[in-house]
């Protein structure tokens, strides 16, 4: 009867320690579930500010390219303006 009940703590044992190592397995996959997490929202705070960058660029560029309109409408009426008192000049 003491063998078998040896056998049996044996085995109890056993399946204590087999549930000590899934906690040990569990508790290193919760660590790595954590660090993934703490992961993912640096890359999501990340993202997000070069979102705002590329907000920032697209109105700097509309800006720009305004600013070029204009330019050039003045560049073509300075040379239609030139060209005009040239003519003018030339049929005088």
């Amino acid at each position: 009867m003491a063998e078998t009940t040896a056998k049996r703590l044996d085995r109890i044992e056993d399946k204590l320690d087999q549930l000590a190592e899934a906690m040990v397995a569990m508790a290193r996959a919760e660590e790595k579930l954590i660090g993934l997490k703490d992961d993912h929202q640096k890359m999501y705070e990340r993202v997000n500010r070069l979102s705002q960058k590329l907000d920032d660029i697209e109105r700097k560029v509309d800006d720009n390219a305004r600013t070029v309109q204009i330019i050039n409408k003045l560049f073509w009426v300075a040379l239609v303006a030139i060209s005009g008192s040239i003519a003018a000049q030339l049929m005088v």
